[in-house]
């Protein structure tokens, strides 16, 4: 039996950097997002599940840093609500804005509130090892935290934000 809404599982291959001073907003596409998780932060996978406006996503996601294999499925709203509660211990909200660099790239810039607020993440997705490692960010982007483990958001939902 196959789930037509099954996604296939993809290898993500991602860039993060520690956004000190944010960009202009205006324009770019806003959305809330609450996440939280199913498996800890020492685990070797991560089990996700995610809100985004009226979406609702359990993603499965290998360990790594530039490159992980990601697996995910919509789900129900009343699936989410069933298995949301098991996050009590993990979870996040933020706001994530979309928008594009000069280049044709896509970010996604995330705006952590409650116990993370303050911190700003931003991503960018690659197609390849190759692109991902000659990319050469803007200067807002910060710091990068790629392989840096403190930054995952499991590990943030867990554990709050890292000591410096």
């Amino acid at each position: 039996m196959t789930n037509d809404n099954f996604k296939t599982a993809s290898i993500e291959i991602e860039r993060k950097y520690l956004v000190q001073v944010l960009p202009v907003l205006d324009g770019l596409k806003a959305t809330k997002v609450r996440q939280g998780y199913l498996t800890a932060s020492s685990d070797s996978i991560e089990i996700r599940l995610r809100e985004q406006d009226e979406n609702q996503v359990m993603t499965l996601k290998s360990d790594g840093g530039l490159e992980r294999t990601e697996v995910e499925m919509p789900i129900s709203n009343e699936q989410f609500e069933c298995f949301w509660p098991a996050t009590k211990s993990a979870r996040i909200e933020k706001v994530r804005y979309l928008g594009s660099l000069p280049s044709g790239l896509t970010f996604e810039l995330d705006v952590f509130a409650g116990d993370l607020s303050g911190l700003r993440l931003v991503e960018v997705e690659f197609s390849s090892r190759e692109e991902a490692e000659s990319f050469v960010a803007p200067d807002w982007f910060g710091t990068d935290v790629t392989e840096d483990k403190r930054y995952k958001n499991k590990r943030l939902a867990e554990q709050g934000l890292p000591a410096e």
